[in-house]
């Protein structure tokens, strides 16, 4: 294995956990789902779709443009939107999603055509019948972030990095940052922020990108910097300085709290205690956009970014009071690579959509980096969002197909597909499952699926 750095014990990557905020089963707080791993705790759901797919509950308006996810908490659905924009501004080219990935991929950073961004909103609704509740104006253009709820609070982010604090009762904003203003913060390109922040206990952590707040830890009653985490002077050669478009995890690989992301640059760690680097990893980073959410488990990392990057696994070992993390596997991005849409680690084999803006199904042993089966184009075309629940893969082509997929490592079984009856705009962000429902975001559209197995 080789070393790849080693720096102070304080901080690693590893499992993300929501901190210590307490989530009920049939709530999913925000990026990922209740434990920012793609797996829906629900069971008893459909083994196989009908061809026009499941019973619709019900389709909701309004919304606004963007590619946001969604957070279910409380019999509340909470998203993004973008309204009012003008002929074709932010719009005229969609974003990269981290969750994507909500970020995801266009090959070059969009440009304003002569139009005006709309006011970008935090949106409200019922989880029952889809019914608009309230709609807060946070910032402009089309956002990507899914909101993180804790408590009777909701946090989110605009694509220019604007942060704010609301009230989950009537969308009050309590508190505001601005990523550029506060921070002098910057993205690695021009898609915008796109991550969505993490709570953990007293904290918000998020990604401003600054080289003397790479990642910052905010108070999440009042906005206050708790700490700011600079960045080393050379994180490698691969990639570009600033943030990138995925999401922190929390780990405790090596036996120290840390939080990982993905940056510009590659791979971080910064010790959740006062944020100081403990390693990097800049192999897998690219020079346009970096995007999906890592996945951490016990003492390892696994990263994947697409546009030719590739894949690794990384192992953290406690050395003294330092963290050393080592690179297990290095996989080739014409082996593996997920350009956005995500990854889910099912016991000891990660799925994914393999390629660039491809979502070929792809089953990876993630301790030994060799492939249980590879299923082909699979059914839908582009990328694909993924999530797990019941022994399932649900995958989300961005041409508006959804499959059922084993999730298997005994090989590729395709259990169901229908196409989705709105196709807005790229069928992006990430399906959601709570309490035997499937949500789909299309931007300015909620689906809500029955997939009860009655």
């Amino acid at each position: 294995m080789r070393c790849i750095a080693r720096l102070g014990l304080s901080w690693l990557a590893l499992p993300l956990l929501v901190g210590t905020s307490v989530v009920s089963a049939d709530s999913w707080p925000g990026w990922q789902g209740p434990n920012r791993d793609n797996i829906s705790p629900d069971t008893g759901l459909l083994k196989k779709w009908p061809a026009s797919g499941p019973p619709l509950k019900w389709k909701a308006v309004g919304l606004g443009g963007g590619y946001s996810g969604i957070a279910v908490v409380d019999g509340k659905i909470y998203t993004m939107g973008q309204v009012g924009a003008k002929a074709a501004g932010n719009n005229a080219q969609p974003a990269p999603r981290s969750r994507a990935a909500a970020g995801r991929g266009a090959a070059r950073p969009a440009q304003n055509r002569g139009g005006a961004a709309g006011d970008c909103r935090v949106v409200c609704l019922d989880e029952s019948t889809g019914k608009i509740l309230w709609a807060k104006k946070i910032g402009a253009g089309d956002p990507n972030c899914t909101p993180s709820v804790d408590g009777d609070r909701v946090y989110a982010l605009d694509r220019n990095g604007e942060l704010a604090c609301l009230d989950t009762a009537d969308g009050k904003i309590i508190w505001h940052k601005s990523f550029q203003r506060d921070f002098h913060g910057h993205m690695m390109s021009g898609w915008g922020y796109s991550e969505s922040p993490l709570i953990d206990g007293e904290k918000i952590v998020c990604t401003p990108g600054a080289a003397d707040g790479l990642i910052v830890a905010l108070d999440k009653k009042t906005g206050a910097t708790i700490w700011r985490g600079r960045a080393p002077s050379n994180l490698g050669e691969n990639g570009l300085d600033g943030a990138g478009y995925s999401s922190i995890v929390i780990s405790h690989g090596g036996g120290v709290k840390q939080y990982v992301q993905i940056v510009g640059r590659g791979l971080v760690s910064f010790r959740a205690e006062d944020g100081k680097c403990l390693w990097n990893y800049n192999r897998i980073a690219n020079h346009v956009a970096n995007i999906p959410t890592p996945i951490v488990k016990d003492d390892y990392v696994f990263a994947s970014t697409g546009y030719g990057a590739g894949a690794a696994l990384l192992e953290l070992k406690s050395d003294g009071d330092s963290v050393a993390a080592h690179e297990v596997y290095f996989l080739p991005g014409n082996k593996v690579q997920n350009h956005h849409g995500g990854m889910v680690l099912v016991g000891d084999y990660i799925y994914m959509g393999n390629g660039h803006n491809n979502g070929f199904p792809l089953c990876l042993d993630w301790k030994t980096g060799k492939i249980a089966w590879n299923g082909g184009r699979g059914p839908g075309t582009g990328s694909a969002a993924i999530l797990e629940a019941d022994g399932e893969l649900y995958f989300r082509y961005q041409d508006g197909m959804m499959a059922l997929i084993e999730a298997t490592p005994d090989g590729y079984n395709l259990r169901s597909k229908f196409m989705l009856p709105t196709h807005n705009a790229e069928s992006w962000p990430h399906p959601v499952i709570v309490d035997r429902c499937l949500y789909l975001r299309d931007q300015d559209n909620l689906l809500c699926y029955d997939i009860a197995r009655h």
